[in-house]
């Protein structure tokens, strides 16, 4: 592991510098947990506070007696690398808290109407039904008009059909205590979003990752709260950072699929398709006429892949899926999405129809700047295009009438994951032969 990681040990009034930012930042985390421990309304965030506590604390502690020792010059030793925070945090906020999570879920509250009760929140059982369903009936999507009631919020599977396959573990092999815990959901997200960092570190010649990187992209509250109780976004960015690695390879082919299989889970990721294509394009050969080949291959892989994930999907139901994918996350379903976090969007969008309009605008001016910025300004690097969609996601999320602060972790995760390729350097693996090579010049 010293491999990936920065050394973390830089002196004097740098090291000053950083420790003293390590500390406000763990500060404001603990702050965070300890609000979240002992106020929130849903059962499983009180879980995951009243263990980040102990971990933030730990990363708050740990970083306080590196600063003291700092201005003292004292000799630290081992105990002196600021990844030591990084790991409690990583043990006590993420790990420990999702392993008590996924037994607790073993009682079986998650569909009453109780938060106060709830292990997992809805997205995780809402993807394991959808695969279940998706195995009976050829789509994870409910019919809503053929219920013989009332649809209500937990009907919905706002999602692709790609968002499925991490609920077949459970589909299969659960039906027992030992195995519904094995195949919860969550792990899948998890081994997803790991599979894609290791994935990603490999392209790029295992980088050393700065601490900051992963402060950003891990040690952030959002992601801590977002892997136990929740976890399809950590997957889902996962893959996009991945998809980004790949296009900063070369690999566009590749690059393309991973993009679409992105795409066809979850539809907030599509804006990162412009991005990419813009850095493939200009990565390849400068801008040059020989750049339209990897850019070819890219949209090509990218619509295809996106039409095959769908249409068998779409063609067993046109109703439920156009009611589940579209209409329903746009507010404009049969139950409208409680997606109502108080960001400037939904706030502007509270104020009635004009407001909304006037939100919608403002989406529509945020693309159109994100689009000179890309022509005026095309990324030449994966840090560089994995900023441009950090940018556009932020934007995105900050402006729609309907939306979650947790989708903030994308942007986050994003912006942490582009300090890791900017410390990649220049030297990166050259692409292979196949589906995901890129022409030269």
């Amino acid at each position: 592991m010293h491999l990936l990681m920065a050394p973390a040990r830089a002196t004097g009034p740098q090291r000053t510098r950083l420790l003293t930012w390590d500390l406000l930042f763990y500060l404001g985390c603990f702050v965070f947990a300890l609000i979240t421990g002992f106020v929130s309304q849903f059962y499983g965030y009180r879980i995951w506070g009243q263990f980040a506590i102990a971990g933030y604390g730990i990363a708050a502690a740990h970083s306080g007696w590196l600063l003291v020792s700092a201005r003292l010059h004292r000799h630290t030793g081992r105990l002196g690398s600021r990844w030591i925070g990084i790991g409690a945090i990583g043990l006590l906020a993420m790990l420990c808290p999702l392993v008590v999570l996924v037994i607790r879920r073993l009682t079986g509250v998650d569909w009453l109407v109780t938060p106060d009760s709830w292990a997992a929140q809805p997205e995780v059982w809402v993807i394991e039904r959808s695969a279940t369903l998706l195995l009976q009936h050829g789509t994870p999507y409910v019919d809503v008009t053929t219920l013989g009631r009332a649809p209500e919020v937990n009907d919905y599977t706002p999602y692709g059909p790609v968002m499925a396959l991490f609920g077949l573990p459970r589909a299969l092999f659960g039906g027992n205590p030992v195995t519904d815990a094995l195949t919860d959901a969550r792990w899948m997200f998890a081994l997803a979003a790991c599979l894609c960092v290791l994935g990603s570190l490999r392209l790029l010649n295992r980088p050393r990752i700065p601490v900051l990187s992963a402060q950003l992209a891990l040690a952030c509250p959002l992601t801590a709260l977002t892997s136990a109780v929740a976890g399809p976004d950590l997957a889902i960015v996962g893959l996009l950072v991945l998809s980004c690695a790949l296009a900063a390879t070369g690999r566009a082919g590749w690059s393309g699929f991973v993009l679409a299989l992105v795409i066809s889970a979850k539809l907030i990721a599509a804006p990162a398709f412009a991005v990419l294509a813009m850095l493939l394009y200009f990565r390849t050969c400068g801008g040059k006429p020989g750049g339209y080949t990897a850019l070819a291959r890219f949209v090509t892989t990218v619509v295809t892949t996106t039409v095959v994930l769908h249409l068998p999907v779409y063609l067993v139901n046109p109703r439920a899926f156009v009611e589940h994918v579209l209409r329903f996350p746009l507010g404009m379903g049969a139950v409208r999405s409680p997606a109502a976090s108080p960001l400037p969007g939904h706030l502007i969008a509270e104020t009635g129809s004009a407001g909304t309009a006037v939100a919608l605008v403002l989406v529509g001016i945020a693309a159109v700047a994100m689009l000179v910025w890309l022509v005026r300004r095309p990324p030449a690097t994966g840090s560089a295009a994995l900023v441009r969609i950090a940018v556009g996601l932020g934007a995105l999320i900050l402006l729609t009438p309907a939306t979650r602060y947790g989708y903030l972790v994308y942007p986050l995760v994003l912006l942490g994951a582009a300090l890791t390729f900017r410390a990649s350097g220049p030297a990166l693996r050259p692409p292979r032969s196949g589906l995901g090579t890129a022409t030269s010049s």
